[in-house]
C-alpha cells in the first residue's frame, strides 16, 4: 500500500501525492527540468546536489534504469517529483526499476503530483526551497522555510573527488575515440563532473587526469597538462572563492575550457559577475546561438545561475547566447583564449549538436603545443 506524501514549498503551496523511493523526509531547492527522457542521468548528475527535481514529462520510469548511464557513482539529488511512476519496465538495457534505483540509493520522492501546476507555479514565483514528507503541513512548511537558500552555498567541494585519478573510459560504440600519435594530457578540475564529459575528453584521443576542486594551480601544473578543463557542478559559483586565483593562474599558462559551473567560475575569475536566474534552464531542448559561426544548436542545460553580460565588458567576449532569454551561454577571454559554455556539449541525455566544442578545445591545445 502506497503512503500518502506531500511536497510543501516555502511560500505555503502544497502538492499532494504518494511517497516513492525511501519515503523519508527530504529538503532542497525545488526546480524543474523539461526533458522527456534522461531521468537516470538527471538523478545521477552532481549538478543537482541540494535540489528537488520536478520532471515535467507526465510519466517516468517506463524504460527502467541500467548499469551504464549513471553520471556519477553516487547520486546527490535531494529529491524527485513525478506525475506518474511507471509500473512497467520495458527496455533491453534495463537492470531494475526507477523506484528500485531510488530505494537503492536512499533517495526520496513523490508521485501523483500535478507537475503541470507545479511547474507553472515555479515559473511564476521562481525556484524556492521545499520539502517532501509525510508529516502534517505545518511541520513541513516550517522545515521548508528553515532550509538554506541556494544562494551563497558552495556545494562543489562536497561532490568533488577527494583524490587524483586517471579516467580512461571513452564513449565506446556511441562515439569511437580519435587516435592520436601524440596524446594530449588534459587535467580536469572536478567541481561535480559528469562522467560523460570525461568520456568525451577521452574520445578526443587525450589522456585525462581528474583532480579535486581545491587543487592549487601549482599542483595542477605539476602534472604537466597540455590543457585544463573546468567541470560542471552544483551551488552558487560566487561561493567557490578558492577556485578563482587558481583559474587566473592557469589561464595564463595553459589552454582552458569550462562547462556550466566551470564557465561561471571562469567568468568570475576574469572579473565578471554572476547572478541567480528566476527558475534556471534545465532540459534537453534549449536553443543556443554560437556567435562565432552564426549556427544554432539545441542543447542540454542544467543551471540556476548565469554570467552577467554587462559585467563582462572589457573582460571577456560573449560567444554564445540563449535564444529564449538572451542570457550568456559562452565566453572567451581575449588575452589567453580560455573559453567556456554554460550548457552541456557532452549531453547525456540530449542532442549532440555541441560536441564540436571538445574538438575546438583540443585544436587549441595542439596549436599551443
Amino acid at each position: 500500500m502506497k503512503q500518502p506524501a506531500k511536497l510543501v514549498l516555502a511560500d505555503g503551496r502544497v502538492f499532494e501525492g504518494e511517497a516513492i523511493g525511501t519515503g523519508k523526509f527530504t529538503a532542497g531547492e525545488v526546480v524543474f527540468t523539461t526533458g522527456m527522457t534522461g531521468y537516470q542521468e538527471v538523478l545521477s548528475d552532481p549538478s543537482y546536489a541540494g535540489q528537488i527535481v520536478v520532471m515535467t514529462a507526465p510519466q517516468m520510469g517506463n524504460t527502467g534504469v541500467n548499469d551504464e548511464d549513471d553520471e556519477t557513482a553516487k547520486p546527490f539529488v535531494a529529491g524527485f517529483v513525478v506525475h506518474e511512476l511507471s509500473s512497467i519496465v520495458s527496455n533491453w538495457r534495463a537492470s531494475r526499476s526507477l523506484d528500485a534505483y531510488l530505494k537503492g540509493h536512499g533517495l526520496a520522492g513523490i508521485s501523483g503530483v500535478d507537475t503541470r501546476a507545479l511547474t507553472r507555479h515555479i515559473r511564476n514565483t521562481g525556484a524556492q526551497t521545499g520539502v517532501i514528507g509525510t508529516e502534517d503541513v505545518a511541520t513541513l512548511l516550517d522545515r521548508a522555510r528553515s532550509a538554506p537558500s541556494m544562494e551563497g552555498l558552495n556545494l562543489a567541494d562536497g561532490v568533488s573527488t577527494q583524490k587524483v585519478y586517471e579516467w580512461t573510459e571513452g564513449s565506446g560504440v556511441w562515439a569511437p575515440a580519435t587516435k592520436s600519435e601524440r596524446p594530449r594530457h588534459i587535467v580536469a578540475i572536478d567541481y561535480g563532473v559528469k562522467q560523460n564529459i570525461l568520456r568525451s575528453l577521452v574520445d578526443t584521443g587525450s589522456k585525462v587526469t581528474v583532480v579535486p576542486s581545491n587543487t592549487s594551480a601549482d599542483d595542477v601544473l605539476a602534472l604537466q597538462p597540455d590543457g585544463v578543463f573546468l567541470s560542471n557542478g552544483p551551488g552558487d559559483p560566487a561561493a567557490v572563492t578558492h577556485a578563482l586565483p587558481t583559474i587566473r593562474t592557469l589561464i595564463q599558462k595553459k589552454p582552458v575550457f569550462g562547462i556550466c559551473l566551470g564557465h561561471q567560475l571562469l567568468g568570475l575569475a576574469v572579473g565578471a559577475k554572476t547572478f541567480k536566474l528566476k527558475f534556471g534552464h534545465r532540459g534537453l531542448n534549449q536553443p543556443v546561438k554560437d556567435l562565432t559561426t552564426g549556427k544554432i544548436e539545441i542543447t542540454t542545460q542544467n543551471h540556476g545561475f548565469a554570467v552577467d553580460v554587462p559585467s563582462t565588458e572589457g573582460k571577456a567576449v560573449t560567444t554564445h547566447i540563449h535564444l529564449n532569454d538572451g542570457t550568456c551561454q559562452g565566453i572567451e577571454h581575449p588575452e589567453t583564449g580560455a573559453f567556456s559554455v554554460q550548457y552541456h556539449p557532452e549531453a547525456a541525455a540530449g542532442p549532440h549538436d555541441s560536441r564540436y566544442l571538445f574538438k575546438r578545445f583540443v585544436e587549441r591545445i595542439d596549436a599551443r603545443r
